[in-house]
């Protein structure tokens, strides 16, 4: 299985740019950070140029994609990217996978069989199984997840779906959900930041606005930008310590593994801020 070294790794989303990311990993790494998961958005990545770089830039951080589109990307061609780099990095590559969300391709159809399919040519071009995860909300993509790959990368969900996702996936399978922070505390400065970051584009996805409601959140939490009491959930805020308070009641729930993505803004307060988090943390 993939080296998901601790409890604790940095989700960087991909509306920075790369020299900014790769700065920004190259840090986590000396922090010692696990994971290093890279938003792709509906990008193609499959030639994984910018995560070899990565890998040749850090020491011992796994480099994970979070996620390869389907839509966007071949499985060959992943696979012949993943042989490249398999042998030269061994299991510090992690390759998320997933459909991504209706409204991002014009002709996405059965998503699930779509799924299938690409791990079935994954299977077949020869990577294993313990070297994907993949993005998972409900429970058939869930259950999918536990047989299929090594486990699930959920993003924007709450405790309530941590706990949820691990009766589902059973043990033995890595549960890495992303959650969104911003080191503030002051609620309203907080939820100012965190808030469009949730609006734009979350809740207006199906898929994303279903399992919120699936998991306690009522039409008036996901309506406009977000209740307070939604964003609170999805973006937590404070000090370093309540902060790590929340991320830890994600482990207690049955994750293995907390994708931190810290929102501020700059990528230089992004960056102190996974420093002054890893000072409590790790």
């Amino acid at each position: 299985m993939a080296n998901v070294v601790n409890r604790f790794g940095v989700f960087l989303a991909p509306h920075r740019d790369d020299v900014t990311r790769k700065a920004h990993a190259v840090g986590a790494d000396k922090l010692g950070y696990g994971t290093v998961w890279f938003g792709t958005g509906s990008a193609s990545v499959g030639d994984l140029a910018f995560v070899e770089d990565v890998l040749a830039s850090t020491e011992r951080i796994t480099v994970a994609t979070a996620i390869v589109n389907m839509w966007a990307d071949e499985p060959e061609t992943l696979a012949e990217s993943y042989h490249r780099l398999a042998g030269r990095y061994g299991k510090r590559l992690l390759l998320g996978i997933g459909v991504g969300h209706p409204e991002s391709v014009a002709a996405y159809q059965s998503p699930y069989d779509k799924i299938v399919d690409y791990l079935d040519r994954l299977d077949a071009a020869g990577v294993p199984v313990d070297a994907r995860i993949l993005a998972a909300l409900g429970d058939r993509v869930l259950k999918l997840a536990a047989e299929r790959t090594a486990g699930a990368v959920p993003y924007l969900v709450p405790v309530a779906h941590t706990r949820h996702a691990r009766s589902v996936l059973g043990a033995g399978k890595l549960l890495t959900p992303e959650q969104k922070v911003v080191v503030d505390e002051d609620p309203v400065a907080a939820r100012a930041i965190g808030r469009p970051f949730v609006r734009e584009p979350y809740l207006g996805l199906r898929n994303y606005v279903n399992n919120l409601r699936r998991h306690g959140y009522t039409e008036e939490d996901v309506a406009g930008g977000g209740s307070d009491r939604l964003i609170d959930d999805l973006v937590l805020h404070g000090t370093p310590e309540s902060i790590a308070k929340g991320l830890l009641s994600h482990v207690d729930a049955g994750a293995d593994h907390v994708a931190v993505q810290v929102l501020g803004p700059t990528p230089g307060v992004e960056a102190e801020h996974h420093r002054i988090l890893a000072g409590v943390l790790l």
